[in-house]
């Protein structure tokens, strides 16, 4: 498969959210249309709802890990420990490669955002933020351990 890193950045960068960028760039290879996945990813932008948790980026990631190898059996416990490990898996790498995976540790920012409201789009934006290096991050590690033995 060939790399599809620069089209999740450019996707950012064209002004849709983190997990949005990092979710709809692969979910075609499970089944999904980009319309349904851009708004499946939607709320996770933010550190989920703007709050600056997790990071969208990360929280893509987890969400590709499931329509791969999500659990569909309340009863398979190894089904859901599989699941669970290749999202820390993930994860860890994450952190790895950023030293976190929690959205205002990453920007900067102290306390949850108070405004759900999201910054404009500009030039300055981007250049102030690390989001287009953690949209790649992400879509690296899922071509590299989500992806790795599809084709």
């Amino acid at each position: 498969m060939q790399s599809r890193v620069d089209k999740a950045v450019e996707t950012f960068e064209s002004g849709f959210g983190c997990a949005q960028s990092v979710f709809s760039t692969y979910a075609d290879l499970f089944g999904m249309d980009r319309e349904t996945a851009l708004k499946l990813a939607s709320p996770m932008g933010g550190g989920i709802g703007r709050m600056r948790e997790v990071c969208g980026a990360v929280s893509a990631m987890a969400l590709l890990a499931g329509l791969k190898d999500g659990n569909i059996n309340p009863e398979d416990e190894e089904g859901r420990e599989r699941i669970y490990l290749l999202v820390r898996e993930m994860s860890d790498r994450f952190r790895e490669e950023n030293g976190t995976i929690i959205c205002r540790e990453l920007l900067g920012i102290l306390d949850r955002e108070q405004s759900a409201r999201p910054d404009k789009r500009t030039e300055e934006y981007y250049a102030s933020r690390p989001c287009s290096r953690l949209v790649a991050s992400a879509a690296r590690i899922v071509e590299e351990i989500l992806l790795k033995n599809m084709e």
